[in-house]
C-alpha cells in the first residue's frame, strides 16, 4: 500500500520515525512532514507566501507550512504517485474531545480525506509519552483490517493509544469525542522591554468523560478510534431556523 505520513511535531519528532520504521517493512511509505513543530495549526493552508520543500539526511522530505500544507503539496503534485492512504502522527499528546478542532494532527489526516483518499490521525496519550512503538503496532494492526474494509466514501479515523506497553493495552473501543470545560484565561508576562505579552492559556478540564467518549476509553486503557465526518451542520436546529426565516 502507498502511505503517506505527516504529522504537526515537525519531520524530526519520534512519533513519525517509529510510525515510518514500523510500516516501511510493509509498505511503501513518503513522509512529508513540516519543518518545526505546528502543533495547533488546525486545518490552515498558506495562501501568503510560496512553500519550500527540502529532504532531510534520512530521506524525509519537510515543508515550510503548516500539516495541512504538506497533505495538499504532496497528494496534488509533489509525490509521483497519489497515496492509497494518509496517516498523521504519531503525535505526542492526546488529540481527544474538542483538541481535534484545533490540531494538527487531525487536519493533516482530514486534508487527506477531503482529497478523496481514507486517512487516519493517531496520537499516543501522556505528558512524557515514550511508547512510540505501542503505538505505531496499533497502527499496523489497523492497516492489516483496512484491507477489508468497503466504506462508500472512505473514512476518516481519529485514534488515541494509551502510553503503555503494548501487551498492558486492554484492547480497542469505538468510541464518540468528549468535551472539555472552557481554556484557562491567558497568562500574562511582560517582555525585556517592559511590554505586555500573552501566553494562550491551557486546556480546561475535561467536562464529558463519560462510557462511550474517547477520554474514558483512553483512561480504561484501551485504544481510542473515532469515526470523524466534515459536516459541521447543525441538522438538529434546521427545523427551528426555517421557522424562524418564515416570520
Amino acid at each position: 500500500m502507498r502511505i503517506l505520513l505527516s504529522n504537526d511535531d515537525g519531520y524530526f519528532a519520534p512519533g513519525i520515525a517509529a510510525l515510518e520504521r514500523e510500516l516501511s517493512a510493509r509498505h511503501d511509505v513518503e513522509v512529508v512532514a513540516p519543518e518545526r513543530n505546528r502543533s495547533g495549526a488546525s486545518h490552515s493552508l498558506t495562501l501568503d507566501r510560496p512553500l519550500s520543500v527540502r529532504r532531510a539526511g534520512n530521506g524525509y522530505r519537510f515543508v515550510d507550512g503548516t500539516p495541512t500544507d504538506c497533505v495538499h503539496l504532496a497528494v496534488t503534485g509533489l509525490l509521483p504517485q497519489r497515496p492509497e492512504l494518509v496517516i498523521s502522527g504519531i503525535n505526542h499528546g492526546a488529540n481527544m474531545g474538542d483538541d481535534t478542532i484545533y490540531s494538527g494532527t487531525v487536519a493533516a489526516a482530514m486534508e487527506g480525506f477531503l482529497l478523496g483518499i481514507p486517512a487516519i490521525a493517531v496520537s499516543l496519550v501522556g505528558r512524557d509519552a515514550q511508547y512510540f512503538a505501542t503505538a505505531a503496532r496499533v497502527v499496523l494492526d489497523l492497516l492489516e483490517e483496512a484491507r477489508q474494509w468497503e466504506l462508500q466514501g472512505g473514512f476518516l479515523l481519529n485514534v488515541n493509544v494509551p502510553d503503555l506497553p503494548f501487551d498492558q493495552l486492554n484492547g480497542r473501543q469505538l468510541t464518540r469525542l468528549g468535551r472539555r470545560h472552557q481554556s484557562e484565561p491567558v497568562v500574562c508576562a511582560k517582555n525585556p522591554r517592559g511590554e505586555p505579552i500573552y501566553w494562550v492559556g491551557a486546556v480546561g478540564a475535561v467536562q464529558d468523560a463519560g462510557d462511550g467518549t474517547d477520554f474514558h476509553a483512553v483512561a480504561a486503557g484501551f485504544v481510542s478510534v473515532t469515526p470523524l465526518q466534515i459536516d459541521l451542520t447543525h441538522f438538529g436546529q434546521m427545523a427551528l431556523w426555517s421557522e424562524r426565516f418564515a416570520r
